[in-house]
């Protein structure tokens, strides 16, 4: 293989659970990553428009939404504990647009103070991966009755753009802000303060994220098949937004996938 960095997807094993009562309001997912004892030096995270709590070597922090591939904090024969949260709910829960963190990681003691500090330290006494999976649960269903339930607009703006990821992006907005009661712009301002950026680069990453979807389906496809059901115009289109999110050509990114 080519010198190139490695998509994250591709490393390691992966594991998904289902987050306690208290948080299926708030998060879709939690999840386990756990990286092989040789890690390539360049690792890759692509985006995917989410917003992540991770626990990853002894630090809690909030991955911020990606505009681009982010490097990633593998570390050989390391782990990551991370739940996702569901679109829009990262608003209430760091108090803060998602602007503000677009492409950051940051220590979740600067946004929560002693909270975070005390997760923290509860979680460096927790004796193995299960038992912080169960504490993080636990003190996280804690502060769940003082946040706000998330309101319908972020699945909405997150949900009829995936959906559409094959169709005009301009056209989606316009159906999408006239189905919200709202114009274009309040429609704009509203996606970059709940994604962190507005529907258009919102559409792009889920339209990457389907055509990574589709390239993992058993059967082999040709790149102009997987550009057309992704929803590129052509492959040279396909070519060009893959570069742009994470760098490398499709045809790259479809063999890791592969391997």
């Amino acid at each position: 293989m080519k010198n190139e960095a490695l998509v994250a997807n591709c490393v390691g094993t992966y594991e998904e659970r289902v987050p306690v009562n208290a948080l299926r309001g708030h998060f879709h997912r939690a999840w386990f990553k756990r990286y092989p004892r040789e890690v390539p030096k360049t690792v890759q995270v692509v985006p995917d428009g989410c917003v992540d709590l991770l626990w990853c070597d002894d630090h809690f922090v909030v991955a911020g939404p990606d505009a681009t591939a982010a490097s990633s904090n593998s570390r050989s024969g390391g782990f990551v504990l991370g739940i996702r949260f569901k679109p829009g709910a990262a608003r209430r829960w760091l108090d803060m647009p998602m602007t503000e963190i677009v492409g950051m990681q940051v220590d979740m003691q600067d946004i929560w103070g002693q909270t975070a500090r005390e997760i923290a330290e509860g979680m460096q006494e927790a004796s193995g991966l299960e038992e912080q999976f169960g504490l993080l649960n636990a003190l996280l269903a804690k502060m769940a009755p003082s946040i706000e339930p998330v309101s319908g607009e972020g699945a909405a703006i997150f949900g009829a753009l995936e959906r559409g990821v094959g169709n005009d992006t301009g056209g989606q907005v316009d159906i999408l802000a006239a189905g919200l009661a709202v114009s274009g712009r309040t429609l704009r301002r509203r996606s970059r303060e709940l994604f962190g950026y507005g529907p258009k680069t919102l559409h792009r990453i889920l339209r990457f994220q389907q055509f990574m979807a589709l390239a993992r389906l058993p059967g082999r496809r040709g790149m102009a098949e997987l550009a057309s059901a992704a929803g590129y115009s052509d492959q040279a289109h396909l070519n060009r937004e893959v570069r742009a999110l994470c760098s490398m050509t499709a045809g790259d990114l479809v063999r890791q996938i592969a391997s």
